[in-house]
């Protein structure tokens, strides 16, 4: 059996208005329809969510982190299991990152040279290894449907030399991820970096794309640059990857950056900012974000938003979730991952629909003139 026996992409529409697509994946765990949102379970657990809260939302596939399940508990152990899927008790999809962001943003507590990366864990204290060859043994044990090539991503800002030292490094890595990668039902993505260097991101596409892999990502974008750089970046690389395979946006999770992410031909999302921002008492609304603990919720006895149909909002009320933050019980802050999970993976399907129904573009001016009203389009 070969890799491409376990795998399939198709086109399924393309708007003709902009470059967003809908498509289906099909992976050894299930079909992934796109564009789709990926919810972030970095320690092989979305924070604040059962399995059973996870299902409810409607979410295809989630994601793990490698970095962090190497260092616990350690990937034997879930190998013993039976593997990431059997371990989380998860049946749909899962991808793996490689750990390259997490450990290039340890700044201080790493070394790094060709061979691959030194670090200090900053909770255990204990000094630890990862090269491109370690990180696939890592993702092989963990088991997860797609895993992503072990990268060097470039800072924001970054000069040029040293942006264009990591992309050719990320390269370098990548055949050697290749060469290491021993799992055919498992589908490996490389990475195009090259910071906000548009010869750079144009050179690492062409990188690359020479792979056949079964899809593609473009890292280093959601590492604080402002929402038109990121958006040219986008603008510039997306049409530069093969449009039969599918197309991840890594690091990106707020309905307009998703939005915008989609109108550029993108296809897959991640981030943990949904959850995060849950726990801090925000959720997403169609305008904008609301925060609970504000007081013009005390008396406001209607969902979060009135046409949600997740578990909150069908059931509870702002003024009793704002009551619930107030005294610091975990179920705010449940409640509120719930919806914005379910927030961002139906606006994912409303995606889908209009660019079925030919209706997109006025899908997207709509919520975005909601979402940001002095923003240009």
């Amino acid at each position: 059996m070969t890799q491409h026996d376990f795998f399939n992409y198709k086109l399924i529409k393309k708007c003709v208005r902009t470059k967003a697509r809908v498509g289906i994946f099909e992976t050894p765990h299930g079909a992934i329809n796109t564009p789709v949102f990926m919810p972030v379970g970095t320690n092989s657990a979305v924070k604040m969510m059962t399995q059973d809260h996870l299902y409810n939302t409607n979410a295809e596939i989630i994601l793990s982190n490698s970095y962090h399940l190497f260092l616990r508990p350690g990937h034997e152990l879930i190998k013993k299991a039976g593997g990431l899927h059997k371990w989380m008790n998860w049946q749909k999809p899962i991808l793996t990152d490689s750990g390259g962001f997490q450990v290039f943003s340890l700044s201080d507590l790493r070394k790094l040279n060709e061979d691959g990366v030194k670090f200090k864990d900053p909770k255990g204290g204990n000094t630890y290894f990862i090269s491109p060859e370690i990180s696939m043994e890592v993702q092989n044990a963990l088991g997860a449907d797609i895993i992503m090539a072990f990268d060097e991503c470039a800072p924001y800002p970054c000069d040029y030399d040293k942006a264009k030292e990591a992309m050719e490094r990320t390269h370098r890595w990548l055949f050697r991820c290749i060469n290491s990668h021993k799992r055919k039902d498992q589908a490996l993505f490389p990475i195009v970096q090259g910071s906000v260097y548009d010869d750079l991101r144009i050179e690492s596409a062409k990188v690359i794309s020479s792979v056949d892999a079964e899809g593609y990502a473009i890292g280093g974008v959601s590492v604080g640059e402002p929402r038109d750089i990121k958006n040219r970046i986008v603008d510039l690389t997306a049409p530069l990857l093969p449009e039969n395979k599918p197309r991840y946006l890594m690091g990106v999770g707020t309905p307009e950056d998703l939005l915008d992410g989609v109108s550029r031909g993108i296809d897959m999302f991640d981030c943990v900012m949904p959850t995060r921002i849950a726990r801090h008492g925000s959720f997403f609304t169609h305008n904008g974000r609301g925060i609970i603990k504000n007081k013009e919720f005390e008396e406001d006895f209607t969902p979060l938003v009135h046409d949600c149909e997740c578990y909150a909002c069908k059931n509870h009320t702002k003024a009793y979730i704002r009551h619930l933050y107030r005294v610091k019980e975990a179920t705010a802050s449940i409640l509120l991952t719930i919806h914005n999970i379910h927030y961002l993976v139906k606006l994912m399907n409303d995606v889908r629909n209009s660019i079925l129904d030919d209706r997109f573009l006025e899908f997207y001016e709509e919520k975005i003139s909601l979402l940001m009203p002095t923003a240009k389009c």
